[in-house]
């Protein structure tokens, strides 16, 4: 299966429920690439690299958040990986 990139925006109640540590957390337990980070207007956005079948996993993970977020909706553009990231790590 080729490898996919997902940019994601995560809207709800996802800023100051350690969201980010989570994403993190289920995108390195699924071998995933990328980054996350909090947005100005209380969204978090996340890339995403890795099996196609392991992002959907994922982003599935993260639809339902660790206790305390809110997901109230998930935006994704898909697109092929670039291979650009060794690891998966979180912005500031």
């Amino acid at each position: 299966m080729p490898l996919r990139r997902a940019n994601v925006h995560f809207q709800g109640r996802v800023q100051g429920v350690c969201f980010r540590a989570f994403t993190r957390e289920q995108a390195e337990k699924n071998r995933l690439t990328g980054w996350v980070r909090n947005c100005a207007d209380g969204s978090v956005e996340a890339v995403f690299e890795g099996d196609e079948s392991s992002v959907h996993k994922v982003l599935n993970s993260c639809n339902q958040g660790p206790p305390g977020a809110q997901v109230t909706k998930v935006d994704s553009d898909w697109q092929p990986a670039t291979g650009e990231f060794s690891g998966f790590t979180i912005r500031y």
